[in-house]
């Protein structure tokens, strides 16, 4: 087996008694107490996650609106500064390279946030694609990334800084806020359907930073969560996960985040055809949330039935702590996606357990 590549925190996971996998190459707390109560802790008080393994690159350079306007799906001409932008990027097919966060710090100089797994192949594809004045610069080793998730999280990093964090809305961020003597970038964003912040710094300051939020953090209630509690936690609010909702295979609008593509934005894009075909003719399969009528918890890759025609299979599925039921994304043909619609899942070779569609997303927080 390959070498497992490792965060800058992974020194600190034995305190807490983590238990590893490995996760696209990376090894990764699955969980640190127990996945339940992780997934509580952050949809009620607060928790830390380690997603240092994310991809930062960086685009800059006169030419760098022209260009993301080239590869990016949604319409990077409406960012202002310290405006983050949810976007994916797509194949000419229309099947998706990636889905990420551009940051626009100032005119000419964006960030942008990978998945992990994707780092590589989506700076190989920048640069197959890149033209005029822009440089395309990998920073993800020199950078960790913190994120703080739940109803407690802002006054638990308040704490540790003089910045009125509140003023940082949804989807913005500030950098160069002083946490407790850590320069960092800090935005307003994340992957579990609360509020909270993603937290940027130089990797060689990440293990004092992870130890003074839990510091701060300890009477609040605020733990360190795993992997395991990050995937039912964004689940819940069906937020996507590449490799799962999002591949080569699927777009964006099969996807549910049709938000993401702007068809009719100025500028030409890879893919925008495809995308924009799919969209005149209907969507022939598309992504709908699945709830067990039947015993049986739907799991990645289950096929999904209407009588004996198969129809679809499924994309994620978990017990949800929140709700307490057993709950799926299954990508299904698009005939068969209106809420309400009995299906039968395989949970196993031959034995089939009764389903039903129903409205997403699973969780949505009180505000």
């Amino acid at each position: 087996m390959a070498d497992l590549k490792r965060t800058p925190l992974f020194p600190l996971y034995e305190d807490h008694g983590a238990k590893t996998i490995d996760f696209g190459g990376w090894d990764l707390p699955v969980q640190f107490s127990s996945i339940k109560e992780e997934h509580e802790a952050v949809r009620t008080k607060a928790g830390l996650f380690d997603v240092s393994h994310m991809g930062e690159i960086e685009v800059k350079g006169a030419g760098s609106l022209p260009f993301l306007q080239k590869v990016m799906t949604n319409d990077i001409a409406l960012l202002q500064d310290s405006d983050i932008l949810y976007t994916a990027m797509c194949y000419e097919n229309g099947g998706t390279v990636d889905d990420l966060l551009i940051y626009k710090r100032k005119d000419n100089d964006y960030l942008l946030v990978v998945n992990a797994a994707n780092t590589d192949k989506d700076f190989d594809w920048l640069m197959e694609h890149v033209f005029g004045d822009v440089e395309v610069t990998n920073t993800s080793p020199e950078v960790a990334q913190l994120a703080l998730q739940g109803p407690l999280a802002e006054e638990t990093l308040q704490k540790l800084t003089t910045t009125d964090l509140n003023e940082i809305k949804n989807f913005k961020f500030k950098e160069d806020i002083d946490l407790n003597g850590i320069k960092a970038l800090v935005s307003r964003t994340g992957y579990t359907g609360e509020d909270g912040f993603e937290i940027y710094c130089k990797a060689s300051e990440a293990q004092k930073l992870w130890k003074m939020i839990l510091e701060v953090g300890a009477g609040l209630g605020v733990q360190p969560i795993g992997l395991g509690a990050r995937d039912t936690l964004r689940f819940e609010a069906r937020l996507a996960l590449y490799g799962q909702e999002l591949d080569a295979d699927i777009s964006p609008l099969e996807a549910g985040i049709g938000f993401a593509v702007k068809v009719n934005k100025a500028a030409d894009f890879i893919g925008k055809e495809a995308l924009k075909k799919q969209k005149e003719k209907g969507l022939i399969r598309k992504i709908v949330g699945i709830e067990m009528v039947e015993r049986g918890i739907p799991r990645h890759g289950y096929k999904v039935y209407n009588g004996s025609e198969e129809i679809g299979h499924i994309t994620s599925g978990t017990q949800s702590p929140t709700l307490n039921k057993s709950i799926g994304l299954a990508i299904l043909k698009s005939e068969f996606t209106s809420n309400g619609t009995e299906v039968r899942i395989e949970v196993r070779p031959g034995k089939f357990a009764k389903a039903k569609v129903v409205a997403t997303p699973f969780y949505k927080r009180q505000k």
